[in-house]
């Protein structure tokens, strides 16, 4: 599945606010059994759960298998453990531990956690930033290639300001986004997007400009913004969402070169081309797309 049609087909969003909740869905390409695979991990909040669900597509069928983890408060016990189930005849062994994960108003923890992948004795996917703790519980190694996050959709719920993480490239931290708007009051309604507390875009006269896109700067890789926030001013509140895309520009040549270079697609036949880095399948990007569907509430 290439990545627009992935976009294509998450974009539109039947969600309501009667019966929406905070949730932040991560896209994955990682390499297990052989083959890259669409790994989807799915977190989700509301008043009465708090889940996270964890989809690995088969590369045999159109069916994918799932392992469910609940983490509500009162199951403190079950914040670090392990479950087991199978893709195409693999066992594919779920570790975590949230125990002391910190969170800063998202279904998605922060920092302090993890939920780790083990196929075959290796780490195939590692979410969050105990590392260390990962490996020496696993007692496994690294994967030989890096997971890959490509994709990443968040719903927030807010009145004026909606904040969110991402992380554009595999190389870099993660950036915190905010979203702030003015659409009430006696001035003409305004927005401003800012990228780690600097205000790169800002809307003025947002009733005539409520659809547009811009293209910036974050640590000199071109980011093109596009929004529609139609919603916002000419529906009733919570009705709708407005929608931010935010889509990193294309690699340099250089950094283009380099890749296939390591993938083994230059200077060398498909016999001798390493599974790990094998075309079917392979990922087309390391640079990861965010969806942000913020709904306004009064």
């Amino acid at each position: 599945m290439s990545l627009n049609q992935t976009s294509s087909q998450i974009a539109e969003d039947p969600t309501s606010t009667k019966t929406a909740q905070c949730t932040v869905m991560c896209m994955y390409q990682a390499h297990i059994g052989g083959y890259w695979r669409t790994v989807t991990a799915l977190w989700t909040k509301n008043m009465m759960n708090h889940s996270l669900n964890i989809f690995v597509d088969s590369v045999d069928s159109d069916q994918r298998q799932n392992c469910k983890i609940d983490l509500k408060p009162w199951h403190f016990w079950g914040k670090k453990s392990y479950k087991t189930f199978e893709v195409d005849g693999l066992q594919i062994d779920v570790y975590w531990d949230l125990r002391s994960a910190r969170f800063s108003g998202s279904p998605e923890p922060c920092s302090d956690f993890y939920v780790a992948l083990v196929c075959d004795e290796e780490v195939v996917l590692l979410i969050g930033d105990l590392k260390k703790k990962v490996y020496k519980r696993t007692k496994s190694r690294p994967g030989e290639a890096n997971a890959i996050l490509f994709f990443k959709k968040e719903h927030v719920f807010g009145k004026k300001s909606f904040t969110t993480r991402a992380k554009f490239d595999k190389h870099r931290k993660d950036y915190e986004i905010v979203v702030e708007s003015s659409t009430l009051g006696p001035k003409d309604p305004e927005m401003w997007i800012s990228i780690d507390g600097i205000v790169l875009i800002h809307v003025r006269n947002l009733q005539w400009k409520f659809r547009g896109n811009q293209t910036v700067l974050v640590n000199k890789q071109p980011i093109e913004v596009l929004w529609d926030v139609h919603a916002w001013l000419f529906l009733s509140p919570g009705s709708s969402h407005g929608l931010f895309i935010f889509k990193p520009g294309q690699p340099s040549p250089e950094n283009d070169k380099e890749e296939n270079s390591q993938d083994g697609s230059e200077g060398s036949d498909n016999s001798s081309v390493s599974k790990y880095y094998s075309t079917y399948g392979s990922p087309k990007t390391s640079q990861c797309c965010l969806f942000l569907y913020a709904w306004k509430i009064e």
